[in-house]
């Protein structure tokens, strides 16, 4: 039993130091964004509310079907509820009465409902997806710049370790006497320079960290570690196949906001012909059973008539069976104003349509012109960046021996920590408006 316990003791250790390592991947914070994103939250409520709609809809389609009853004191001169003969008895009665009605024909008004309501209720789902797609956009947005962040933190303290070794050296020196005392104090404010530098691209990194657990609803305060591809292991579309017109094709068919006007100026047609309908007659059939009971007070012989209650029931029971025709001949002129008002809907979602498809069209070229750039601007700063590495290396020496100054080593130096950070910044410029690409042919967001 000791040996159990220890057993599950050492499990749960180890099941929960497993727990507290797990590092995010960006599938895993985007996919945990979509569960528990406010946003996200607060749209999926709204297609809950399209869905009711469509329910109650086709609901309507059943007839309608109501009883009500209720009991009364009538005094004075009144109607007989049982024989309909005027009467000036004092008497207690009861009405009950079962009704149903049902359209027979209203110029298919509610198949057309019916019909926009699912229109409307798949354009909930396609506006949902949209935000889906925004927030995974600007998930993949942090996720890289924590990794620049990372990155920059990285070549920051590099650059910290190479001054504290080049003071600790220069130091020697000047305690031996071979330098002045002015190249220890420039290389002591070197290091203070890249210790703040250090410092501020930490804050960078638990800044972005915060801004990702934002997005993702996850408490500011929670453990969490993103895992860390290098990043030129992470794949890339080749940009000869993100072709702008391409991907123009491929996102019109893909992409929820062009899903969505179609669904929405498909709702609005059908919402129309159910305009129009109220412009035209409706025929109803409808129907009722009924009874009624009555007990009299003051009769002649001054006794109250004692009539059964049931057989008074079955003696007044009646049933109704009818057609109603309703027609519109004027109502103000609503319903001609309402199937105008559809028709101006119907123009409008056909402009927004072409707007947003037009926008579209232009964020793509746009995205693949800036990928270009990117790309080339990655391409010039590698050149920059060997170029930076040779001439500290030609600085480094001729400082060992004597034939350069801290201050030109030093501004050395800072060059090359700043080609290090601007390729850093390249790269993953690059990489992100790639990624941006591929999102709109429908590849997803993948590191």
């Amino acid at each position: 039993m000791r040996y159990r316990i220890l057993s599950l003791m050492a499990f749960l250790a180890f099941a929960g130091a497993a727990t507290a390592q797990q590092k995010w991947s960006l599938p895993m914070c985007i996919d945990y964004a979509m569960k528990n994103n406010i946003s996200v939250k607060q749209i999926d409520l709204q297609t809950k509310i399209a869905e009711l709609v469509l329910r109650q809809s086709k609901l309507g389609q059943i007839p309608s079907l109501g009883f009500s009853a209720g009991p009364s004191y009538n005094s004075g001169r009144s109607q007989d509820p049982t024989t309909f003969s005027l009467s000036t008895q004092s008497y207690l009665s009861a009405n009950m009465q079962l009704q149903s009605s049902a359209d027979i024909f209203n110029w298919f008004s509610k198949r057309n409902t019916i019909a926009a309501n699912e229109w409307e209720l798949q354009a909930a789902r396609a506006n949902t997806d949209k935000l889906k797609n925004d927030i995974a956009l600007s998930v993949a947005n942090i996720y890289l710049q924590i990794l620049l962040a990372m990155e920059q933190e990285e070549i920051a303290g590099v650059q910290l370790q190479q001054s504290k070794a080049q003071l600790s050296n220069t130091r020697k020196l000047v305690d031996a006497g071979n330098l002045p005392e002015l190249n220890a104090a420039e290389l002591e404010a070197q290091v203070a320079r890249d210790s703040s530098t250090v410092i501020t691209a930490k804050g960078a990194v638990t800044q972005n960290i915060l801004s990702l657990k934002a997005y993702m609803a996850l408490d500011a305060g929670a453990p969490f570690e993103i895992d860390t591809p290098p990043v030129d292991r992470i794949p890339l579309e080749k940009i000869a196949d993100l072709q702008p017109e391409t991907v123009y094709t491929t996102a019109m068919a893909n992409m929820p906001q062009q899903q969505f006007n179609n669904f929405k100026l498909r709702a609005a047609e059908k919402n129309s012909l159910v305009a129009k309908a109220g412009m035209f007659p409706v025929v109803t059939l409808y129907g009722s059973l009924g009874s009624g009971y009555a007990n009299y007070f003051n009769t002649p012989n001054g006794f109250p008539k004692s009539d059964p209650f049931f057989p008074q029931l079955n003696r007044n029971f009646r049933q109704t069976v009818g057609l109603n025709l309703n027609v519109p001949i004027f109502n103000g002129n609503n319903a001609r104003t309402n199937y105008l008002r559809s028709k101006i809907a119907i123009q409008n979602q056909e402009l927004q349509q072409t707007l947003d498809n037009q926008t579209l069209k232009q964020n793509i070229y746009q995205a693949y012109n800036a990928a270009v750039i990117a790309l080339e601007k990655y391409n010039a700063g590698k050149k920059t960046l060997e170029t930076a590495e040779r001439t500290f290396n030609f600085a480094q020496k001729r400082y060992d021996v004597g034939m350069m100054g801290t201050f030109e080593l030093i501004t050395n130096q800072n060059n090359l920590f700043s080609a290090r950070l601007q390729n850093v910044l390249n790269q993953y410029d690059y990489v992100f408006k790639m990624k941006v690409l591929e999102f709109y042919k429908g590849q997803g967001l993948k590191l």
